[in-house]
């Protein structure tokens, strides 16, 4: 239902736009505009890096080193998104990252739990702060008034504050044997995941032409919003959900200069780390089993 959501909204959107004239100002774009939201997009997956990193720490993993779970968020957060099934993949990758170290299902799936947790209240921290600051973001969504979203920011806003106080003193849930971070770990998991999502909308940011006039508060409310409309949509990096809602919530009458900004953040965001994310978690298996047939090879221990 989202897909064909995402679809319809995504036809509607570009309907009026002229793509020639869009690949034409995305190649005329500044390279050194290009190059900083290069840095942007590297700091976000720097800091992505961070998620399994926590992860471990809660479920009291300390044994597995910083390297194996960058490599496991590097690889399992590109590679699922691009393809479009998160939930399904992202496990699996994590599976084979942690494999020499033992960590079972019931690890994995708290790994699993424990990053879309800092996911999701980054994310959610984030869309509360913008659409506290600038209520009127969404004015291009019929009958959304200000009013709605300064209700919308404040239950956010309530919610993400009640989990910390709730988990600060960490506790364990009866029915999954993992203790859940405390107050203080929820609190990092924030700044993760807010770190996360800035860099990343600066890197649109810088992308879309000054002359646009695009509030930063504006930016970050949309982008927050295509991303989470990208994610329930399931579809491979989002598409369709996510152009959509840039388009419709960034673009004024003429929406070709967000277009070749799309266009150019979609290579630099989702298209360069899935490629090698990909090549990187190739290689990495390739290199683990040629050891495996080198050391069942007979002789291979003289």
């Amino acid at each position: 239902m989202i897909a064909g959501a995402a679809i319809y909204a995504l036809t509607r959107a570009i309907k009026k736009l002229d793509i020639a004239h869009a690949l034409a100002i995305a190649e005329d774009t500044d390279t050194r505009l290009i190059a900083l939201a290069l840095l942007l997009i590297i700091m976000s997956y720097a800091s992505l890096t961070l998620y399994d990193l926590l992860a471990l720490r809660t479920i009291g993993r300390r044994d597995v080193p910083f390297r194996m779970a960058a490599l496991a968020s590097f690889t399992s957060y590109p590679i699922a998104h691009g393809i479009g099934a998160v939930a399904l993949i992202a496990p699996v990758i994590r599976y084979r990252v942690y494999s020499r170290y033992k960590l079972g299902a019931i690890d994995i799936a708290n790994i699993s739990f424990l990053t879309g947790l800092t996911f999701w209240l980054g994310n959610l921290t984030a869309l509360g702060l913008s659409l506290m600051i600038d209520p009127d973001a969404f004015g291009w969504v019929e009958y959304w008034p200000p009013t709605l979203n300064r209700l919308v920011a404040t239950a956010l806003l309530a919610g993400v504050l009640g989990f910390v106080v709730w988990s600060w003193p960490g506790r364990r849930s009866k029915r999954w044997p993992v203790r859940l971070p405390s107050g203080p770990l929820v609190l990092v998991q924030i700044l993760i995941g807010l770190f996360d999502l800035s860099a990343a909308a600066l890197a649109m940011y810088v992308l879309i032409p000054a002359e646009l006039d695009v509030e930063l508060s504006r930016l970050m409310a949309v982008f927050i919003a295509a991303t989470l409309l990208g994610f329930a949509s399931h579809a491979p990096a989002g598409i369709g959900m996510f152009d959509a809602t840039i388009l419709l919530g960034l673009g004024s009458d003429d929406k070709d200069p967000v277009l070749a900004a799309l266009l150019i953040f979609r290579i630099l965001y989702h298209l360069l780390p899935f490629v090698i994310a990909l090549a990187l978690f190739g290689s990495v298996e390739a290199w683990r089993t040629l050891r495996r047939n080198h050391s069942a090879a007979p002789g291979s221990g003289d």
